[in-house]
């Protein structure tokens, strides 16, 4: 073999090194970036995903809620079981079964996916329906929601009217 064989032959196998290293901290790079976003990914953006889909939701003061994911809030999303139809909050869900892998950030969103907890409520009180109102201590109110505030929901119960804060709000169930 020439010097210039010999030559090349080292500067092939100083670049493979080289490939090699870059690989190796490539991979690290990536895996490191992959977990840093993975933290800006909320559960309402990975509900977002699963729209369409069967899923349980482990609710504090409720238990297991589950039937098919029909929409998802800012702070809310609304199941549809066989018998009645459950608008959760967010926070007041523990555990999810049923999610997809992906997930649908905020920004891609629709205008109408961006409105609160007091939105979808707002509905509810619109229709004067009766409906069970779920506190996360377990405490329940059966009758129709009266006005909606910015953080606090009327419940007319039993002649009298119950203010609902949403911090303390772990659920709606419909009555039908």
């Amino acid at each position: 073999m020439s010097w210039e064989e010999e030559v090349f032959a080292l500067l092939d196998d100083l670049e493979q090194q080289a490939e090699a290293l870059y690989a190796a901290e490539r991979d690290a790079d990536l895996a490191d970036r992959s977990r840093s976003a993975y933290r800006e990914v909320t559960l309402a953006s990975r509900l977002m995903a699963t729209i369409g889909d069967e899923v349980r939701l482990d609710v504090a003061g409720v238990g297991a809620v589950t039937g098919v994911l029909e929409r998802v809030g800012d702070g809310w999303c609304l199941v549809r079981g066989t018998a009645q139809d459950w608008v959760v909050s967010l926070p007041a869900v523990g555990a999810v079964a049923g999610a997809a892998e992906r997930s649908v950030p905020e920004v891609a969103w629709s205008p109408v996916a961006r409105l609160g907890l007091g939105s979808a409520l707002r509905r509810i009180a619109d229709t004067g329906e009766r409906c069970v109102v779920h506190l996360r201590d377990g405490t329940t109110y059966d009758g129709p929601l009266r006005r909606i505030g910015a953080d606090f929901a009327e419940v007319a119960v039993a002649g009298r009217t119950v203010l609902v804060a949403f911090g303390g709000l772990a659920a709606v169930q419909s009555r039908d």
